[in-house]
Protein backbone atom coordinates (compact mmCIF):
# COMPACT_ATOMS: atom_id res chain seq x y z
CA UNK A 1 0.00 0.00 0.00
CA UNK A 2 1.57 3.45 -1.38
CA UNK A 3 1.88 6.49 1.83
CA UNK A 4 1.10 9.39 1.05
CA UNK A 5 1.66 12.77 2.86
CA UNK A 6 -1.50 15.24 2.71
CA UNK A 7 -0.42 18.52 4.09
CA UNK A 8 -3.45 20.45 5.49
CA UNK A 9 -5.39 17.34 5.94
CA UNK A 10 -7.55 18.79 8.14
CA UNK A 11 -8.69 21.40 5.98
CA UNK A 12 -12.00 21.50 3.70
CA UNK A 13 -10.09 20.03 0.65
CA UNK A 14 -7.34 18.11 2.47
CA UNK A 15 -10.14 15.71 4.28
CA UNK A 16 -12.55 15.50 1.27
CA UNK A 17 -8.82 14.29 -1.01
CA UNK A 18 -7.72 11.99 2.02
CA UNK A 19 -11.82 10.44 1.95
CA UNK A 20 -11.26 9.74 -1.73
CA UNK A 21 -7.48 8.58 -1.31
CA UNK A 22 -8.44 6.12 1.38
CA UNK A 23 -10.85 4.60 -0.67
CA UNK A 24 -8.66 3.93 -3.87
CA UNK A 25 -6.49 1.88 -1.44
CA UNK A 26 -3.60 4.58 -0.35
CA UNK A 27 -2.31 4.82 3.40
CA UNK A 28 -2.70 8.97 4.50
CA UNK A 29 -0.50 10.32 6.77
CA UNK A 30 -1.98 13.99 7.61
CA UNK A 31 -0.28 17.10 8.92
CA UNK A 32 -2.11 20.33 10.07
CA UNK A 33 -1.24 22.94 12.43
CA UNK A 34 -4.89 23.86 12.66
CA UNK A 35 -4.72 27.01 12.64
CA UNK A 36 -8.10 27.16 10.22
CA UNK A 37 -9.65 23.57 10.62
CA UNK A 38 -10.31 21.57 13.52
CA UNK A 39 -8.88 17.80 13.80
CA UNK A 40 -12.34 16.61 14.52
CA UNK A 41 -12.63 15.78 10.97
CA UNK A 42 -10.52 12.71 11.43
CA UNK A 43 -13.73 11.73 13.58
CA UNK A 44 -15.67 12.35 9.96
CA UNK A 45 -13.12 10.94 8.23
CA UNK A 46 -13.05 7.41 9.98
CA UNK A 47 -16.93 7.50 10.27
CA UNK A 48 -17.19 7.89 6.15
CA UNK A 49 -14.29 5.23 5.72
CA UNK A 50 -13.77 2.85 8.84
CA UNK A 51 -9.74 4.48 8.99
CA UNK A 52 -8.29 6.63 11.44
CA UNK A 53 -6.13 8.92 10.16
CA UNK A 54 -2.69 9.96 12.18
CA UNK A 55 -2.31 13.32 12.34
CA UNK A 56 1.14 15.56 13.18
CA UNK A 57 0.10 18.78 14.62
CA UNK A 58 3.08 21.01 13.46
CA UNK A 59 3.93 24.33 11.37
CA UNK A 60 5.52 23.43 8.07
CA UNK A 61 6.87 26.56 8.55
CA UNK A 62 9.22 24.82 10.55
CA UNK A 63 11.91 22.79 8.66
CA UNK A 64 13.40 20.65 11.62
CA UNK A 65 9.98 19.68 12.44
CA UNK A 66 8.24 18.53 9.21
CA UNK A 67 12.42 16.69 8.74
CA UNK A 68 10.89 15.23 11.82
CA UNK A 69 7.73 13.92 9.99
CA UNK A 70 9.48 12.74 7.25
CA UNK A 71 12.00 10.67 9.09
CA UNK A 72 9.40 9.41 10.87
CA UNK A 73 7.42 7.94 7.49
CA UNK A 74 8.24 6.54 4.68
CA UNK A 75 6.30 8.36 1.88
CA UNK A 76 5.78 7.47 -1.40
CA UNK A 77 4.12 10.78 -2.64
CA UNK A 78 2.95 14.21 -0.99
CA UNK A 79 -0.13 15.98 -1.90
CA UNK A 80 0.81 19.87 -0.58
CA UNK A 81 -2.51 21.82 0.24
CA UNK A 82 -1.46 23.79 3.40
CA UNK A 83 -1.82 27.79 2.85
CA UNK A 84 -3.13 30.51 3.90
CA UNK A 85 -6.07 31.29 1.44
CA UNK A 86 -7.93 34.18 1.78
CA UNK A 87 -7.73 36.94 -1.08
CA UNK A 88 -9.29 39.85 1.45
CA UNK A 89 -7.02 39.07 3.75
CA UNK A 90 -3.28 38.06 1.65
CA UNK A 91 -4.55 42.15 0.67
CA UNK A 92 -4.14 43.64 4.63
CA UNK A 93 -1.29 41.30 4.86
CA UNK A 94 0.87 40.36 2.76
CA UNK A 95 3.89 39.59 4.42
CA UNK A 96 1.79 37.23 6.45
CA UNK A 97 0.87 35.36 3.35
CA UNK A 98 4.30 35.34 1.71
CA UNK A 99 5.96 33.67 5.08
CA UNK A 100 3.44 31.03 5.22
CA UNK A 101 3.03 29.68 1.97
CA UNK A 102 6.27 29.92 0.28
CA UNK A 103 8.58 28.84 3.50
CA UNK A 104 5.90 25.79 4.31
CA UNK A 105 6.07 24.43 0.42
CA UNK A 106 10.10 25.66 0.31
CA UNK A 107 10.35 23.17 3.42
CA UNK A 108 8.28 20.46 1.86
CA UNK A 109 10.56 20.93 -1.27
CA UNK A 110 13.60 20.40 1.06
CA UNK A 111 11.77 17.31 3.14
CA UNK A 112 10.89 15.58 -0.93
CA UNK A 113 14.38 15.63 -1.68
CA UNK A 114 16.27 14.80 1.15
CA UNK A 115 13.77 11.86 1.91
CA UNK A 116 13.52 11.19 -2.01
CA UNK A 117 10.21 10.84 -2.22
CA UNK A 118 8.83 10.28 -6.27
CA UNK A 119 6.17 11.83 -6.58
CA UNK A 120 4.90 15.32 -5.58
CA UNK A 121 1.07 17.43 -6.28
CA UNK A 122 0.52 21.16 -5.25
CA UNK A 123 -2.44 22.82 -4.84
CA UNK A 124 -2.46 25.81 -7.00
CA UNK A 125 -5.28 28.01 -8.21
CA UNK A 126 -6.87 29.72 -11.04
CA UNK A 127 -5.96 32.89 -9.39
CA UNK A 128 -2.42 32.75 -11.11
CA UNK A 129 -4.08 34.14 -14.56
CA UNK A 130 -5.12 37.05 -12.90
CA UNK A 131 -7.36 38.95 -15.04
CA UNK A 132 -7.17 36.87 -17.80
CA UNK A 133 -7.89 38.24 -21.57
CA UNK A 134 -8.77 34.49 -23.09
CA UNK A 135 -11.69 32.42 -21.85
CA UNK A 136 -11.66 29.98 -21.08
CA UNK A 137 -8.45 29.86 -19.63
CA UNK A 138 -6.31 26.45 -20.42
CA UNK A 139 -2.89 25.55 -19.29
CA UNK A 140 -0.83 27.72 -21.41
CA UNK A 141 -2.70 30.66 -21.35
CA UNK A 142 -0.32 33.47 -19.43
CA UNK A 143 -0.41 34.76 -16.70
CA UNK A 144 -1.54 38.44 -16.20
CA UNK A 145 -0.44 40.54 -13.17
CA UNK A 146 -1.36 38.80 -9.35
CA UNK A 147 -4.87 40.41 -8.00
CA UNK A 148 -3.79 39.74 -4.68
CA UNK A 149 -0.80 38.46 -2.66
CA UNK A 150 -2.62 35.36 -2.02
CA UNK A 151 -2.40 34.50 -6.02
CA UNK A 152 1.27 35.51 -6.05
CA UNK A 153 2.32 33.17 -3.66
CA UNK A 154 0.75 30.55 -6.41
CA UNK A 155 2.20 31.88 -8.97
CA UNK A 156 5.72 32.06 -7.04
CA UNK A 157 4.77 28.59 -5.36
CA UNK A 158 4.61 27.01 -9.40
CA UNK A 159 8.03 28.96 -10.42
CA UNK A 160 9.76 27.43 -7.08
CA UNK A 161 8.28 23.71 -8.65
CA UNK A 162 9.21 24.18 -12.03
CA UNK A 163 13.30 25.18 -10.77
CA UNK A 164 12.76 22.73 -8.28
CA UNK A 165 12.09 19.68 -10.67
CA UNK A 166 15.04 20.90 -13.42
CA UNK A 167 17.21 19.76 -10.89
CA UNK A 168 15.63 16.79 -9.41
CA UNK A 169 14.41 14.33 -11.84
CA UNK A 170 13.88 12.21 -9.63
CA UNK A 171 10.73 13.89 -8.50
CA UNK A 172 7.80 13.96 -10.53
CA UNK A 173 5.42 17.09 -9.70
CA UNK A 174 1.82 17.59 -10.80
CA UNK A 175 0.46 21.53 -10.37
CA UNK A 176 -3.31 21.52 -10.24
CA UNK A 177 -5.05 24.65 -11.04
CA UNK A 178 -8.18 24.52 -9.17
CA UNK A 179 -10.92 26.81 -9.53
CA UNK A 180 -13.94 27.58 -6.91
CA UNK A 181 -14.34 24.17 -4.63
CA UNK A 182 -17.39 23.98 -2.67
CA UNK A 183 -20.23 21.95 -1.92
CA UNK A 184 -20.07 18.52 0.80
CA UNK A 185 -19.42 14.96 1.11
CA UNK A 186 -22.62 13.20 -0.10
CA UNK A 187 -22.95 12.04 4.04
CA UNK A 188 -23.14 15.65 5.33
CA UNK A 189 -20.27 14.33 7.47
CA UNK A 190 -17.79 16.53 6.37
CA UNK A 191 -17.77 19.96 4.26
CA UNK A 192 -16.42 23.25 4.38
CA UNK A 193 -15.93 24.80 7.95
CA UNK A 194 -12.83 26.91 8.95
CA UNK A 195 -12.91 27.83 12.21
CA UNK A 196 -12.02 31.60 10.83
CA UNK A 197 -15.06 33.82 9.39
CA UNK A 198 -15.82 31.99 5.77
CA UNK A 199 -15.15 33.88 2.73
CA UNK A 200 -15.43 32.22 0.01
CA UNK A 201 -19.55 32.26 -1.53
CA UNK A 202 -20.95 28.79 -0.56
CA UNK A 203 -20.14 28.88 2.52
CA UNK A 204 -21.53 32.43 2.86
CA UNK A 205 -24.81 31.77 1.06
CA UNK A 206 -25.52 28.84 3.69
CA UNK A 207 -24.45 30.48 6.71
CA UNK A 208 -26.76 33.44 5.76
CA UNK A 209 -29.35 31.21 4.60
CA UNK A 210 -30.01 29.23 7.97
CA UNK A 211 -29.45 32.20 10.43
CA UNK A 212 -25.37 32.36 11.23
CA UNK A 213 -25.28 35.84 9.53
CA UNK A 214 -27.28 38.15 8.88
CA UNK A 215 -27.10 38.98 4.62
CA UNK A 216 -25.13 37.89 2.11
CA UNK A 217 -23.17 40.82 0.64
CA UNK A 218 -22.83 40.44 -3.38
CA UNK A 219 -19.43 42.19 -4.07
CA UNK A 220 -20.09 44.49 -7.18
CA UNK A 221 -23.16 44.17 -10.14
CA UNK A 222 -21.11 46.33 -12.09
CA UNK A 223 -18.74 44.35 -13.89
CA UNK A 224 -19.01 43.51 -17.48
CA UNK A 225 -20.61 39.93 -17.17
CA UNK A 226 -24.04 39.07 -18.23
CA UNK A 227 -25.78 40.28 -14.66
CA UNK A 228 -22.76 42.45 -13.51
CA UNK A 229 -21.61 40.25 -10.95
CA UNK A 230 -18.05 38.53 -11.15
CA UNK A 231 -17.84 34.86 -12.82
CA UNK A 232 -16.21 32.09 -11.31
CA UNK A 233 -16.06 27.94 -12.05
CA UNK A 234 -16.99 26.23 -9.01
CA UNK A 235 -16.16 22.47 -8.19
CA UNK A 236 -17.73 19.70 -6.47
CA UNK A 237 -15.25 19.40 -3.60
CA UNK A 238 -15.50 15.17 -4.10
CA UNK A 239 -14.27 15.59 -8.01
CA UNK A 240 -11.51 17.97 -6.63
CA UNK A 241 -10.79 14.98 -4.35
CA UNK A 242 -10.92 12.46 -7.03
CA UNK A 243 -8.58 14.62 -9.33
CA UNK A 244 -6.04 14.94 -6.69
CA UNK A 245 -5.82 10.83 -6.35
CA UNK A 246 -6.14 10.37 -10.30
CA UNK A 247 -3.13 12.93 -10.70
CA UNK A 248 -0.91 10.66 -7.82
CA UNK A 249 -1.90 7.61 -9.77
CA UNK A 250 -0.82 9.28 -13.19
CA UNK A 251 2.89 10.17 -11.70
CA UNK A 252 2.95 6.81 -10.05
CA UNK A 253 1.72 4.60 -13.13
CA UNK A 254 4.47 6.94 -15.10
CA UNK A 255 2.21 7.97 -17.69
CA UNK A 256 3.23 11.69 -17.19
CA UNK A 257 5.37 12.76 -20.29
CA UNK A 258 7.59 15.86 -18.42
CA UNK A 259 8.92 15.74 -15.15
CA UNK A 260 6.35 18.56 -14.23
CA UNK A 261 2.82 18.93 -15.62
CA UNK A 262 0.53 21.31 -15.28
CA UNK A 263 -3.26 20.67 -15.50
CA UNK A 264 -6.89 22.95 -14.87
CA UNK A 265 -9.63 21.55 -12.44
CA UNK A 266 -12.82 23.30 -13.41
CA UNK A 267 -16.35 22.09 -15.07
CA UNK A 268 -15.53 24.08 -17.67
CA UNK A 269 -18.60 26.92 -16.96
CA UNK A 270 -18.64 30.21 -15.83
CA UNK A 271 -21.63 30.93 -13.16
CA UNK A 272 -22.16 34.10 -11.81
CA UNK A 273 -22.11 35.00 -8.31
CA UNK A 274 -26.23 35.94 -8.14
CA UNK A 275 -26.20 32.68 -10.39
CA UNK A 276 -25.24 30.96 -7.77
CA UNK A 277 -27.60 32.75 -5.15
CA UNK A 278 -30.32 31.50 -7.81
CA UNK A 279 -29.69 27.76 -7.59
CA UNK A 280 -28.95 27.80 -4.06
CA UNK A 281 -32.30 29.36 -3.54
CA UNK A 282 -34.28 26.99 -5.96
CA UNK A 283 -32.22 23.72 -4.97
CA UNK A 284 -32.79 24.94 -0.90
CA UNK A 285 -36.11 26.65 -1.48
CA UNK A 286 -35.43 29.41 0.60
CA UNK A 287 -35.30 33.33 -0.05
CA UNK A 288 -31.73 33.93 0.61
CA UNK A 289 -31.26 37.78 2.19
CA UNK A 290 -28.63 39.35 -0.03
CA UNK A 291 -27.63 42.95 -1.20
CA UNK A 292 -25.55 44.55 -3.88
CA UNK A 293 -22.19 45.87 -2.00
CA UNK A 294 -19.38 47.83 -3.47
CA UNK A 295 -16.39 45.70 -5.33
CA UNK A 296 -14.06 43.40 -3.32
CA UNK A 297 -9.88 44.75 -3.68
CA UNK A 298 -8.38 42.06 -5.35
CA UNK A 299 -11.43 39.84 -6.81
CA UNK A 300 -10.79 39.36 -10.65
CA UNK A 301 -13.76 40.04 -13.00
CA UNK A 302 -14.48 36.43 -14.40
CA UNK A 303 -12.69 33.29 -14.87
CA UNK A 304 -13.58 29.32 -15.66
CA UNK A 305 -11.67 26.55 -17.39
CA UNK A 306 -11.13 24.37 -20.21
CA UNK A 307 -9.97 21.30 -18.64
CA UNK A 308 -9.89 19.02 -21.93
CA UNK A 309 -6.25 18.31 -20.72
CA UNK A 310 -7.11 16.65 -17.28
CA UNK A 311 -9.73 14.83 -19.02
CA UNK A 312 -7.35 13.25 -22.03
CA UNK A 313 -4.30 12.72 -19.63
CA UNK A 314 -6.19 11.79 -16.38
CA UNK A 315 -9.30 10.04 -17.28
CA UNK A 316 -10.78 12.72 -14.82
CA UNK A 317 -14.05 14.10 -15.32
CA UNK A 318 -16.26 16.36 -13.14
CA UNK A 319 -19.50 14.76 -12.09
CA UNK A 320 -21.71 17.20 -9.90
CA UNK A 321 -23.66 20.55 -11.18
CA UNK A 322 -24.11 23.86 -9.63
CA UNK A 323 -26.89 22.59 -7.92
CA UNK A 324 -25.45 19.52 -6.43
CA UNK A 325 -22.81 21.97 -5.04
CA UNK A 326 -25.75 23.61 -3.31
CA UNK A 327 -27.76 20.61 -2.28
CA UNK A 328 -24.81 19.07 -0.70
CA UNK A 329 -23.78 22.33 0.82
CA UNK A 330 -26.79 23.06 2.47
CA UNK A 331 -27.45 19.70 3.76
CA UNK A 332 -23.72 19.85 5.38
CA UNK A 333 -25.06 23.20 6.94
CA UNK A 334 -28.15 21.95 8.30
CA UNK A 335 -26.74 18.88 10.21
CA UNK A 336 -23.95 20.78 11.27
CA UNK A 337 -25.69 22.98 12.91
CA UNK A 338 -27.84 20.48 14.41
CA UNK A 339 -25.08 18.83 15.90
CA UNK A 340 -23.42 21.67 17.12
CA UNK A 341 -19.62 20.40 15.98
CA UNK A 342 -17.65 21.81 13.89
CA UNK A 343 -15.91 20.18 10.89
Amino acid sequence: MKKVLVTGGCGYIGSHTIVDLINNGFEVISVDNNSNSDIRVLQGIREITGVTVKNYTIDLCDLEKTRRIFSNEKFDGVIHFAALKSVGDSVFDPLGYFHNNLNSLLNILHCIKEFEVGQFIFSSSCSVYGNSKELPVTEDTPFEEAESPYARTKQMGEQMIRDFSKVNPATSSVLLRYFNPAGAHESAIIGEAPTNKANNLVPVITETAIGKRKELVVFGDDYDTRDGSCIRDYIHVMDLANAHTRALQYVMDDRNSENCEVFNLGIGEGVTVLEAVKAFEEVAQVDLNYRIGDRRAGDVVAIYANMDFAAQKLGWQPTHSIKDIMRTAWAWEQARTEAIVPN
